[in-house]
């Protein structure tokens, strides 16, 4: 009957271990697996790569007008409506930048960052961000600010992404407050 307790005793010791160790790998795949999904609706569904600067918040600024194109987006548009002065962005720049998002169809906004003490950083050529941001942004100096309007094809495409409807062209003004080479 000893024997009968003891044994009982270290299978369920034993049964206890494989439960922690079970529950520590489940979290830390749990964990593991959270860190690598990027929430952003401007982020792609590609890997994600850390870029982090020493920058303080950037200001707040106006909300951009609107525009609206006409007719079909059928390719990436990029007009610069303040040209910058310092570097140009280059693919593995790591940038600070500050955005307002609509929809090319009515003009309806998705996501800014343009009115807030908040700026988005980001490293060029990592797949971070949607094809027409990664295109749109070479090349753009450091203080500028610059048009994106991007075909659905070269943003989400037929998939939905938050508030923007499958198959959406997007309008974007962006600035580049800050590049860190």
């Amino acid at each position: 009957m000893a024997e009968t307790r003891t044994r009982d005793r270290i299978f369920a010791g034993l049964g206890a271990i494989l439960f922690l160790v079970t529950s520590l790998a489940f979290t830390g795949f749990a964990i593991f697996e959270s860190s690598r999904n990027n929430t952003d609706p401007l982020a792609s569904q590609t890997e994600t790569v850390a870029c982090t600067m020493d920058a303080p918040a950037a200001e707040a600024l106006a909300a951009p007008e609107v525009f609206t194109p006409q007719g079909a987006v059928t390719d990436l548009q990029i007009t610069d409506i303040v040209p910058g002065s310092g570097a140009a962005a280059k693919a593995g720049d790591c940038l600070q930048m500050k955005y307002y998002g609509t929809l090319a169809s009515n003009g309806t906004l998705f996501d800014e960052n343009f009115t807030k003490p908040t700026s988005l950083q980001m490293q060029l050529g990592a797949k971070q961000v949607i094809t027409g941001w990664e295109e749109g942004l070479v090349g753009l100096k450091e203080g500028g600010t610059r048009r994106l309007v991007i075909p659905a094809a070269k943003a989400y495409g037929s998939q939905a992404q938050g508030t923007i409807p499958a198959n959406s062209d997007l309008v974007f003004v962006v600035k580049l407050v800050k590049i860190k080479k």
